[in-house]
């Protein structure tokens, strides 16, 4: 799994207590707790990114592999496993939803200064997080440190001109809290 979104859909399938008696891949620790959560105990995590998880489990020469996945993937794990001995099956779990425009919240937030930064998980969130400001015509937030997981969430922020970018020395979430706790 690349997700924890992965790992919380299968809370109601009709074959969760099959699927989760499985070892399971995961990406880092956020979606090894997903995981945990939803009922897998065998859970060995890459600590990183996509890219870390494909050299685990290489490493690990499994041999078939069910890839619980969104409907839209950042990587692709099938073509990265190519060429190996390794099966990878692809079943789409979940789909992710953007929204277009900010909670009246949040944009009150941003408009009034009340926000000191803004974390950012995955480039789609960073490119929905742009269009809602847009959306809202709000650009100052642009100016605020934009914290990355890592240089590819960066990307549609750079795009837009966000000139205080910082990016996770390891793409995981306790990289990028570290960044924050630098700030603070």
């Amino acid at each position: 799994m690349t997700s924890a979104n992965a790992a919380r859909a299968l809370a109601t399938h009709p074959r969760r207590a099959e699927i989760v008696g499985l070892p399971a891949f995961v990406v880092g620790r956020r979606t090894g707790e997903a995981a945990r959560e939803t009922g897998f105990d065998q859970i060995t995590s890459a600590d990183g990114d996509a890219d870390d998880l494909v050299r685990l489990i290489k490493r690990q020469s499994a041999t078939a592999l069910l890839y619980l996945a969104g409907a839209d993937q950042a990587t692709d794990l099938a073509a990265a496993l190519s060429g190996g001995s390794t099966r990878l099956d692809t079943v789409v779990v979940y789909r992710t939803v953007t929204e277009a425009r900010l909670p009246d919240d949040v944009r009150t937030a941003l408009a009034g200064g009340a926000v000191d930064g803004v974390l950012h998980f995955s480039a789609r969130s960073a490119a929905a997080f742009v269009a809602a400001l847009a959306a809202a015509d709000l650009r100052t937030p642009l100016v605020l440190p934009q914290f990355c997981l890592s240089s590819e969430v960066a990307k549609p922020l750079v795009a837009a001109g966000a000139p205080d970018l910082r990016v996770a020395a390891r793409p995981d979430e306790a990289g990028l809290l570290a960044l924050v706790a630098k700030v603070t």
